[in-house]
């Protein structure tokens, strides 16, 4: 197979992984790593600085437009974001430590996690418990649009949210993904925040997660243009059509059909992994 061949193939793999994320609300960075690595043999480490790039690509646009519509709260996601970025570099510098079955292994199981949590109906809740002094000081308190005008809530638990935050960004530098499900957990159960502030403030931080741990990626020569450029143009074009099916069809088969593909890639991932196919 020519370069050129690889390029278009994986191009059209990233579209489909791309559309994938946008319907399960993952991301397509989660499903790039195991296509590159089981479909076109890719070592994991390169799929995953190339996973890293197209979760930079996809991030930003879509984190703009919530920003302007009022769900994100930026005080939170800026705060967080310093736990994320060195929880990233510290996941990149083990990602060069521990062996490529390691990586697949644990892989396996955030993907079979990932899985669970989109199976789940999201719960919308609002708080209305007191907040943290420290959350109180830190003015993180927000408030976000709904039919019936804005509606307030308030955070706590802001330490627990920062540590589980390091947990998330060690995972998106380790395997490549923007680890947005460990990420909506936090804010979402730890932190008490609304499930729409928690995804769209967890889209906000992604591409930050994703830049810090993507450097140290560059660093070492894991980032190579004819695997990143198609992969990134291919997630970006699906998750544009992703969105665009979301806000027009009813998704819910669609959904369990992508949850079903996830799981299998999940179990092919931990098979391989534990019996060092990769």
């Amino acid at each position: 197979m020519s370069v050129q061949e690889m390029m278009v193939l994986e191009a059209l793999g990233s579209v489909a992984a791309g559309l994938l994320g946008a319907l399960t609300g993952l991301g397509g960075g989660i499903v790039i790593v195991p296509m590159l690595t089981l479909l076109f043999h890719v070592d994991i480490r390169y799929a995953i600085g190339a996973s890293l790039v197209s979760v930079i690509a996809t991030s930003s646009g879509a984190a703009a437009a919530y920003v302007r519509e009022g769900f994100t709260n930026v005080r939170v996601g800026m705060l967080l974001e310093v736990a994320t970025t060195l929880g990233a570099i510290l996941g990149a510098f083990i990602a060069g430590l521990v062996s490529t079955s390691v990586i697949a292994t644990i892989f396996g199981v955030i993907l079979l996690f990932s899985a669970y949590r989109a199976i789940r109906p999201p719960a919308e809740h609002v708080t209305n418990a007191p907040p943290d002094r420290l959350a109180a000081r830190l003015r993180l308190n927000g408030s976000y649009p709904t039919p019936n005008g804005e509606r307030r809530y308030t955070v706590r638990n802001v330490p627990a949210g920062f540590g589980l935050m390091g947990v998330a960004g060690t995972l998106s530098g380790l395997l490549g993904i923007g680890s947005g499900v460990v990420k909506v957990l936090a804010m979402d159960q730890a932190m008490g925040l609304p499930f729409k502030v928690s995804t769209t403030t967890s889209n906000f931080m992604i591409g930050v997660t994703a830049a810090a741990s993507a450097g140290v990626y560059l660093h070492r020569g894991y980032i190579q243009p004819v695997i990143a450029v198609p992969v990134m143009l291919g997630v970006l074009a699906g998750a544009l059509s992703g969105a665009r099916i979301l806000t027009g069809a009813r998704t819910r088969h669609l959904r369990m059909i992508f949850n079903v593909v996830l799981i299998v890639i999940a179990l092919e991932m931990l098979y391989k992994g534990v019996t060092g196919g990769i």
